[in-house]
């Protein structure tokens, strides 16, 4: 390995399966060592633990992300362990989507609290930490949903582009001071949430075969191919890059009116 995050310690939200996962093995692969914050006690163990058998050094801290004293308490622990932080991967999110006046205000609250305000406290933890050696980098999880619209997902868009909004914001406050803060914003995805999403539907098949056909490329992305450019992002090899929203789809939105 080409240990281009040696030294570093990274801390990533959400990291028990998925994308997360993906991200915390690649990061511990190239050197870091990898607090993996998640709310699965079980799942968030599972991968520290195949880290330190297999890969590097990892710790899991169990996180209620849209909880801010929750990360707090979160980034105080790691820093305990491994030290001041940094790169943060703002990636734990869900997916709440309904007709819009059918939805109840604790599902409206739910799907920000995770996804919009999770991301904050993220930043808001981690960035004291990262303007006192004036150096770091943030990746931020959004999604296609954070730049097109489409029907039955409300309010899950809201909050992605929210997400968006957040990470350019922020990139214009620290770009000064050392922090890059940038976002990606992956499509269809091989992930256990999206495979359980496909199982909900009368025909699971169908469904999922209408999400590889989608995109111009025709298959769901791996996970890894998402990690790939958290790492990217993480490492002093995109400096320049600040408050970019990559978007990783296989050409889903540059082709989303055709029908063919």
């Amino acid at each position: 390995m080409s240990e281009r995050l040696k030294n570093k310690v990274a801390i990533i939200t959400g990291a028990g399966q998925g994308i997360g996962e993906a991200t915390a093995i690649k990061f511990a692969k190239e050197g870091a060592k990898v607090t993996i914050a998640e709310l699965n006690k079980e799942t968030g163990n599972k991968v520290a633990n195949l880290i330190n058998e297999k890969f590097g050094s990892a710790q899991f801290i169990e996180t209620d992300v849209s909880k801010s004293d929750s990360v707090k308490s979160m980034v105080d622990t790691s820093i305990k362990s491994f030290g001041s932080p940094d790169i943060l991967v703002n990636n734990a999110g869900i997916n709440v989507s309904n007709e819009p006046l059918e939805m109840s205000d604790d599902d409206w609250n739910k799907c920000f609290s995770v996804d919009l305000n999770g991301t904050w406290y993220g930043c808001k933890h981690v960035l004291p930490y990262m303007l006192e050696k004036n150096k770091g980098s943030i990746v931020n999880l959004a999604s296609v949903h954070g730049t097109h619209v489409i029907s039955k997902s409300f309010p899950y868009p809201v909050a992605k582009h929210g997400v968006i909004g957040l990470t350019k914001a922020l990139a214009v406050e620290y770009a000064k001071k050392g922090i890059k803060i940038n976002s990606i914003s992956p499509g269809w995805v091989s992930t256990q949430f999206n495979i359980d999403q496909f199982n909900q539907s009368p025909d699971p098949v169908a469904v999922k075969k209408e999400a590889e056909m989608s995109s111009a490329i025709n298959r769901l992305a791996d996970p890894e191919e998402i990690a790939n450019a958290a790492l990217f992002m993480a490492s002093d090899e995109c400096n320049y890059m600040v408050g970019a929203n990559l978007v990783i789809d296989g050409g889903l939105t540059i082709r989303m009116w055709d029908n063919n």
